[in-house]
């Protein structure tokens, strides 16, 4: 097609502003879908993404319109997806900034707007959710309008729910929207901006075409890796796929690589065409995304260990921010320590595994990123168990992010009064409109990561927004805390944390092993510890025989006899017994740890 007549554009905004069901109207507009198939959230096509209520994946369709090819890539909105969305926006030329008309600018939508102008998208401001009755269409205009510096009337306003005013959107997307540029005559070169893998197939791609042609059945390479295959097939999502004899310029499709190897084929490599027609200069490509949290990820039964390995390196294909390398615990056995984006990537990846690879996993406690510093040497540290002994170095940085909060202006006392308690400093204040703030804090990572956005909205009864980015790393009071069972540490139960809260940490797990870890024939003692000083103590209680259930009556002395030999019997146990803690404790521990830090 001539590129005159195509358009790349993705959706852009905060989380639950209806980018969902905007692409849904869109599909129904221009009759993408028939109306016998058609349902809510089409493009969600993750069980998990429509049982959360949440896009996950960005998921590219082609559309037609009025003679127009227009490529919509329909993008996530929580923050711990933005390496999916700057991915998303390489592909495209345009970019629909949506806003709830009746929430106005969110700290998500600060960010994507950023992420889109920094990419040199065009940006088309729409108004979403005017057909509710909180909404205020003006307010919300000129709040939109400030920050584009634009006039007010140039805002669209519509109801994605209800259609209104998506036809217009859809015009203003063909009119303001430049075309792609790229000869069909130079050398392919094609973008990969996301991957799968089909176990029958092999690995998928979903690729922007820049400049050539791609033809089915043509020999590729991937020039990152230098892996050569045959195109089986090349096609469009038009939702669902759909071959092609060829993607042209400006085109965004899939091809099927026929590649087995998972490790050959990486998001943001550049697929040209074998041979002599190769392009000499791969495109820009990606950063890589730098993990935020990390976990061990361990499988319930030892066996699953490799098949846990391939579920990782096939679930990395089609989500690049997933990193992860080979661990060993004591307790736990063979693992992977996984890092991810923030706590709600982990829990999705966890979940995805489960259900996609049917495994049973335990992850344990996560934590950030620490430097460890000794002299001009830099150790990273995102494991507890490689923390160093207390003494031994010089100092410990840890991760400090800008983070961006935006609240209405009577619940911002309580906003920072929550980022002073967690060890913030203010950057500055501004109002967006008379009751809108903005505070910016430099924030620990480690602070936030856990249960600040819970307590972020229900400070602020659910109405403030969090975004946060990377700043780097500053000096830290931080220790590790150890958790012994019988004076063996048991590495699975050790975490990295600020000094000031470690007590709180030691009496938690202390308490609720006592309660999970069953009963043994002598008293097992659970402490918790900071290099060689014990901070908190429990003691489960030892089962006793009743060895005088056969003395009845008689002399006193063989009462005495008898529980003489059980106490030197229970001596002897406490230097040589093991403690022996079910798998089912340590998942119930793990699990509550978690659950509390969210609390």
């Amino acid at each position: 097609m001539d590129t005159s007549h195509i358009r790349n554009f993705c959706i852009v905004a905060h989380i639950d502003h209806g980018k969902s069901t905007l692409a849904d109207r869109l599909l129904e507009l221009t009759h993408a879908v028939a109306d016998r198939d058609m349902r809510a959230q089409y493009l969600d096509r993750m069980d998990l993404e429509r049982e959360r209520g949440i896009t996950i994946k960005a998921q590219a369709v082609r559309l037609t319109h009025n003679t127009y090819e227009l490529n919509l890539i329909d993008t996530p909105g929580h923050v711990d997806f933005t390496y999916e969305v700057s991915r998303s926006l390489e592909a495209c030329e345009g970019a629909i900034l949506l806003v709830d008309a009746a929430q106005g600018l969110e700290a998500q939508t600060l960010a994507n707007f950023h992420l889109a102008r920094d990419a040199g998208l065009v940006i088309v401001p729409a108004l979403n959710k005017i057909d509710l009755p909180a909404a205020e269409p003006d307010q919300r205009a000129k709040e939109l309008a400030d920050l584009l510096d634009r006039d007010p009337d140039d805002i669209l306003r519509i109801s994605a729910k209800t259609g209104e005013g998506v036809e217009d959107l859809l015009k203003a997307v063909i009119d303001q929207v430049p075309p792609p540029t790229g000869e069909t005559d130079a050398a392919l070169r094609a973008l990969v901006f996301d991957s799968m893998f089909d176990p029958y197939r092999g690995v998928i791609t979903y690729v922007r075409v820049q400049e050539g042609e791609l033809p089915s059945g043509s020999r590729i390479r991937l020039m990152a890796t230098g892996a050569e295959s045959d195109a089986e097939e090349t096609g469009v999502m038009a939702p669902e796929p759909m071959p092609v004899d060829a993607l042209g310029p400006g085109e965004v499709g899939y091809l099927v690589t026929g590649l087995k190897d998972v490790h050959l084929a990486k998001v943001g490599d550049t697929i040209t065409l074998a041979g002599k027609h190769a392009a000499i200069e791969p495109l820009p490509g990606y950063r890589e995304p730098k993990p935020m949290v990390w976990s061990g990820l361990f499988p319930n039964e030892g066996g699953d260990y490799s098949e846990l390995r391939e579920a990782l390196d096939r679930l990395k294909l089609s989500d690049s921010a997933l990193s992860y390398e080979p661990e060993t615990s004591q307790a736990l056995g063979f693992g992977f320590r996984a890092g991810f984006l923030g706590l709600l990537h982990m829990d999705i990846v966890k979940e995805r595994l489960e259900r996609e690879f049917d495994l049973e996993l335990i992850a344990t406690a996560p934590n950030v990123e620490f430097h460890v510093i000794k002299g001009d040497q830099t150790t990273v540290v995102h494991n507890p168990a490689e923390m160093p002994v207390a003494g031994t170095f010089d100092r410990v940085e840890e991760p400090i992010v800008f983070a961006t909060v935006i609240t209405p202006k009577e619940y911002l006392g309580a906003v920072l009064d929550l980022c002073q308690s967690r060890r913030g400093e203010l950057v500055d204040t501004t109002f967006l409109t008379p009751e809108r703030a903005e505070v910016h804090y430099m924030l620990p990572l480690a602070e936030i990561v856990f249960d600040f956005f819970d307590h972020l909205k229900s400070n602020t009864r659910g109405y403030a927004s969090l975004d946060y980015e990377p700043w780097g790393y500053q000096e830290s009071d931080v220790v590790r805390v150890d958790v012994l069972l019988h004076g063996e540490p048991v590495d699975a139960f050790s975490t990295i944390v600020h000094r000031s809260k470690a007590y709180a940490y030691g009496k938690q797990m202390t308490e609720r092993l006592r309660e999970l870890i069953p009963r043994q024939l002598f008293d097992v003692a659970i402490q918790a510890a900071i290099g060689s000083k014990i901070i908190a103590r429990e003691t489960v209680k030892a089962k006793r025989k009743d060895v005088l259930a056969k003395c009845y009556g008689g002399d006193i002395t063989r009462k005495r006899k008898l529980l003489e030999t059980q106490k030197k019997g229970k001596a002897r146990l406490r230097k040589v017994g093991r403690v022996d803690v079910p798998q089912e404790a340590f998942i119930a521990a793990l699990r509550a740890d978690a659950g509390a830090k969210k609390k």
